[in-house]
């Protein structure tokens, strides 16, 4: 029976679960949730925001004790992703667990709250003058959301995935036991944790002194090749695009970073070769770095070679119809694309078959990442795997 189906031993089963949440976490820390603590649609049981790893440790021991399903929010920003679980009993915010240390500037490590926003921690490494190359298209994401599902955004061409900055990371498993790992000689990564991460260990790299974009009209997907090679043998941080309707009136921009004479040179260089229409510019596109997909939307990841891009881009638009906006990176052919949140789901089905078919001989993928909570119960949602 659940804690929230109204009889008398019910509360007082939530009563005491709630007192030992304020036992542990502090009684401005633990309340019953509120209608803005859901997942998956859901309204949560209870929410606890522990400040240190014994504190989630003695959470996560309540929770495997009574039972109790939980689930980890940082910003909330990527709660709704992936298949969408069953109801959760309690919900552990990381808010707390918040700051860095141990910040060596000469050899470019720190170590970092998991419950920290990236934001954060960018301005306070920029005022050394390093940063961590890792650029989130969510803007209130924290360092241990965007570790728990691998996000990352333009800087992913040159720098690669959040995990491969991770030196690595502390956490509590779900029986509340406080472990450490640098995902070798059998411990598990960043993919096979199940738990709360709390603290990572990351490296770092010198901020760059300069940053150029040049930017293109795209009449039509099948120009990304000749375009993004030329770009590619010019060492640049990343190469994005955005098709606001499926390869109609969209732009390929590239981003070159470093001393001020180099990113300028090679963004000069590249900008002659695209001819004209070829901006060059110090102010990133107003689409850069951000999603293309809303909390309404349904929203694809799709990934295949860059040569493929163009291929896989007509084979979406055959199987919806329809143009559908696409956004990521061209130089890696990993991309976001959005079908509308009222679709239905035999329709999301249908197209996503479609172009695994598709995607089958090249090697490729899709799933869907995000989609509204009464859809994504009747489809097929990515996997906690999906996201490495």
């Amino acid at each position: 029976m659940s804690d929230r189906d109204g009889t008398d031993g019910v509360r007082g089963g939530t009563d005491q679960v709630l007192s030992a949440l304020v036992d542990i976490c502090g009684p401005d820390y633990a309340r019953v949730a509120r209608s803005i603590d859901t997942v998956g649609g859901r309204r949560v049981g209870h929410v606890a925001v522990p400040a240190t790893p014994p504190a989630v440790a003695d959470t996560l021991r309540l929770a495997a004790e009574r039972g109790l399903r939980s689930r980890t929010r940082g910003s909330g920003s990527k709660l709704g992703w992936g298949k969408p679980g069953d109801p959760v009993d309690l919900l552990i915010d990381t808010g707390r667990l918040n700051g860095l240390w141990n910040h060596d500037v000469g050899r470019g490590t720190v170590e970092v709250a998991t419950g920290t926003p990236v934001r954060a921690l960018q301005a306070a490494l920029a005022l050394q003058g390093q940063r961590l190359p890792v650029d989130p298209p969510s803007r209130t994401a924290t360092v241990g959301g965007v570790l728990a599902v691998n996000e990352s955004g333009p800087l992913r061409h040159r720098s690669g995935p959040p995990a491969a900055w991770v030196t690595s990371v502390a956490y509590v498993d779900r029986d509340g036991r406080i472990a450490e790992s640098d995902g070798e000689d059998g411990r598990p990564g960043l993919a096979e944790i199940d738990g709360v991460i709390t603290a990572a260990a990351l490296r770092l790299e010198p901020l760059p002194q300069a940053r150029r974009w040049v930017g293109i009209t795209l009449p039509t997907p099948l120009q990304l090749g000749e375009l993004t090679g030329p770009a590619g043998e010019l060492e640049p941080s990343a190469i994005e695009v955005d098709l606001p309707a499926g390869g109609r009136g969209g732009t390929l921009a590239v981003l070159f970073e470093g001393l001020e004479a180099s990113a300028v040179e090679r963004a000069e260089r590249l900008a002659l070769v695209w001819g004209a229409g070829a901006v060059v510019t110090p102010i990133a596109p107003p689409w850069w770095g951000t999603y293309p997909f809303g909390r309404d939307d349904v929203a694809l990841r799709l990934a295949v070679s860059a040569a493929d891009l163009p291929a896989m881009l007509y084979a979406l638009g055959d199987a919806a119809g329809g143009p559908v906006p696409v956004r990521g990176s061209a130089g890696l052919g990993s991309v976001h694309a959005v079908l509308p949140g009222r679709v239905e789901p035999a329709r999301v089905t249908t197209i996503i078959d479609s172009l695994r078919h598709v995607l089958l001989a090249r090697g490729g993928r899709a799933v869907v990442v995000s989609a509204p909570p009464e859809l994504a119960r009747e489809i097929e949602m990515a996997g906690r795997l999906d996201f490495f």
